[in-house]
């Protein structure tokens, strides 16, 4: 039993070592660019906020993952503001708006944060 524990801890160290050889020693240590696209793919987050809409509710998700300041704004038709709210420290910024008591029209729902500005339309009948 001791054998087989000697051995598998000897096969790790050979193959970390030749692992570690295997790198230039110029990059040892040092962030590099990734070499294969699948390895890009695995880090990439989309920063835009969802939208889910259920009849005349709006569920908004945003991953605010500076915790900086996010708006949030509704206009009507006339461009005129009907909400606004400011939020900010939340990694997670969540936010339903209710649409079932308002006056018919077109509303534009907008998020602002560190990283751009998002819109999204809401249709009242």
């Amino acid at each position: 039993m001791k054998v087989v524990k000697n051995l598998t801890v000897a096969a790790a160290l050979l193959i970390s070592a030749i692992a570690a050889a295997n790198v230039n020693s110029a990059e040892f240590g040092k962030k590099v660019v990734a070499k294969y696209e699948v390895e890009k793919n695995l880090v990439k987050v989309n920063l835009d906020p969802v939208f889910v809409k259920k009849g005349q509710k709006v569920m908004m998700n945003l991953l605010n993952v500076s915790q900086g300041k996010v708006l949030l704004k509704v206009y009507d038709a006339d461009k005129r503001l009907v909400f606004d709210e400011a939020i900010e420290g939340d990694i997670v910024v969540e936010k339903a708006f209710n649409f079932e008591k308002a006056f018919k029209g077109k509303y534009t729902i907008v998020v602002v944060d560190k990283f751009g500005t998002y819109t999204d339309e809401v249709v009242v009948r």
